[in-house]
Order: structure tokens, then C-alpha cells, then sequence
């Protein structure tokens, strides 16, 4: 029998308050396939709608490989809450995943922080 890896491959989604900020935390270590993939992307949909004119931070900390189709998703979440004049921002992402942000110039749409206090802090005085 094989052991199990210590590598988390499901995408959990905890979610805090930082004030009016509502702070989403990936938990799984490689967002790859697709039943994990579709439970994350429906568990942000529903913090951009239940943030409406809100602010909300995606952490990466704990993400250390991501799809492809994990771009899309945060471009839907962003325009979610842009349509309803609402923020989003990402924090703590590996240096691996935001150059994939570059070169598909997702860090043009949507700003990426070094860590959460900074994206948290990005949203004073821009109401």
C-alpha cells in the first residue's frame, strides 16, 4: 500500500475578517485537479457575492503549484466584485506562481502583495 503523500492536493478555503476585509485563505498545497479546482472556484464566487461592494484577499501562502484554469477563476472572482464595486487582491504568492501572473498578465489586473497585513493595508483610503 502506497503511503499517503504529505503534499495536500484538495483546496480548502478558510475564511477570516480583518476588519471590512474578508480574507480568503487556499489551503491545499497544489490546486491540479479538477473536482478541487471547482470547490475552490465556487467557495470564492460566494465570498465575491456575499462581499459585494467588499474587499476581499486571496492568500497563496500555502499554494505551492496551481492549473492553468486557476487564472480563470480569479479573473471571475475579479470581475464579480468589480461589478459590484468591490476589490480584490492577492497575497503571499510563490515567486513560481506570480511569474505565471506576469506572463499572463494577471499582476496588471489584479494587484499581488507580499504578505497579508500589505494587502489588507492596500485597501485604506480607497473606498
Amino acid at each position: 500500500m502506497a503511503e499517503p503523500s504529505p503534499k495536500s492536493d484538495s483546496c480548502g478555503v478558510e475564511v477570516a475578517r480583518v476588519g471590512d476585509v474578508t480574507v480568503a485563505e487556499l489551503t491545499g498545497q497544489r490546486i491540479l485537479d479538477e473536482t478541487s479546482l471547482q470547490e475552490m472556484a465556487r467557495k470564492l464566487m460566494r465570498l465575491a457575492e456575499d462581499c459585494a461592494r467588499g474587499k476581499l484577499v486571496i492568500d497563496f501562502g500555502k499554494v505551492d503549484y496551481l492549473s492553468s484554469a486557476v487564472l480563470g477563476k480569479i479573473v471571475a472572482v475579479h470581475k464579480k466584485l468589480a461589478s459590484e464595486q468591490g476589490q480584490l487582491r492577492l497575497c503571499n504568492v510563490r515567486p513560481s506562481i506570480r511569474e505565471v501572473f506576469k506572463i499572463t498578465n494577471l499582476d496588471k489586473v489584479v494587484e499581488i502583495h507580499p504578505n497579508r497585513d500589505a494587502a489588507v493595508s492596500s485597501f485604506l483610503g480607497r473606498e
